[in-house]
């Protein structure tokens, strides 16, 4: 429940997306921050250029609008009571409790405090060890995109720090989704530039993106790490894209071992991105959960060299305006899948 007052069309101060793509991104969930790193006091976040503040009170975790309505002072530069049952502004100590009402003003502590002092909220939801929300949510139960075996008894669930991207959601996007790229910017990691030839594969629409099953012998142990290959064992790689900016890939490995990676891009503006990464696995569940940190930004740290490099910076959504290949199949179908969602053609201001 939110103490948000009627919608409006405005956009966020310095919006770096034009209006109607803002618009309807708005519309969707994406996470803005890891579930351990909200306590008590109150943390910075920002979402497609809206400046957020995420704290606890009591238990329950409320997600607002980062500026105090009293005189425009960031929440996120206050502190939390001793109780743990409010958060107060650092500029006149007016202090804000569950669902972001203000419930003291220290100069007029009898006053009865005005509906105009209560936050501006936006709904919020733990999932994945992440904490999603929506800027224009809808009155439909939260869509959050699901993860494979998250849930299920025998995974581990992992959650690694986010990554920040100096570049477009979509661009980070589609070079997760992308197979083509794995001997030549994976080199130092599990890639093999003579291993680069792509097999046919085809991508599916579902309700909201697509899924592909990609087959390779491209493995996907850590280099160096002498992991013992069946002969002629065949990698399946199986990934799921939920428009627009999340993605999930479940690796068949030997021995019915299966990994999860969800690729949750949250935009943070239209030219950073931050991406959180979620696993799930269901062996060596007895190593060090640093490897595991250590490897996973390594892979992911070769992406974003060359996100960060691409150009133009958007994504473009016109089929003229790069050059494909066939092994291009997943970005088409990313692509078309945004253009028919009726993003702009460039997709960025």
């Amino acid at each position: 429940m939110t103490n948000s007052p009627p919608q409006t069309t405005d956009l966020p101060r310095n919006c770096t997306f034009e209006e109607q793509d803002w618009q309807k991104l708005a519309q969707y969930w994406y996470p803005v921050a890891l579930s351990s790193d909200v306590v008590l006091s109150p943390l910075a976040a920002m979402l497609l250029d809206e400046p957020l503040v995420l704290y606890r009170v009591h238990g329950g975790l409320v997600v607002a609008r980062d500026i105090c309505p009293h005189r425009g002072v960031p929440l996120s530069m206050g502190s939390a009571a001793a109780d743990g049952g409010s958060i107060a502004c650092a500029y006149h100590g007016l202090r804000f409790g569950a669902e972001g009402k203000c419930i003291h003003i220290p100069a007029e502590p009898d006053r009865a405090v005005p509906a105009r002092l209560h936050l501006h909220t936006y709904p919020a939801v733990e999932r994945y060890g992440l904490v999603w929300t929506c800027l224009r949510p809808s009155s439909a139960p939260p869509c959050i995109p699901p993860m494979p075996h998250w849930d299920e008894t025998e995974f581990q669930q992992i959650n690694c720090p986010a990554i920040d991207i100096a570049g477009f959601a979509g661009r980070q996007v589609e070079g997760f989704l992308d197979v083509a790229h794995f001997g030549f910017v994976h080199q130092a990691t599990f890639g093999n530039p003579d291993n680069a030839v792509v097999p046919a594969y085809t991508p599916v629409r579902t309700d909201d993106g697509f899924e592909v099953e990609y087959r390779s012998t491209v493995g996907n142990y850590p280099i160096g790490a002498g992991a013992v290959i069946p002969p002629g064992f065949v990698w399946l790689r199986h990934f799921r894209l939920h428009l627009p900016f999340t993605a999930t890939l479940t690796i068949h490995f030997p021995n019915a071992g299966r990994l999860v990676v969800m690729n949750a891009a949250s935009p943070v503006s239209a030219r950073l991105t931050r991406m959180f990464a979620p696993i799930a696995r269901n062996f060596d569940k007895d190593l060090p959960l640093e490897a595991v940190y250590d490897f996973n930004r390594r892979v992911f740290e070769e992406d974003r060299a060359i996100v960060e490099a691409q150009r133009p910076e958007c994504l473009p959504l016109d089929p003229m305006m790069e050059a494909h290949i066939l092994a291009d199949r997943s970005s088409l179908a990313y692509r078309r899948g945004l253009r028919d969602l009726g993003f702009s053609r460039f997709f960025i201001a």
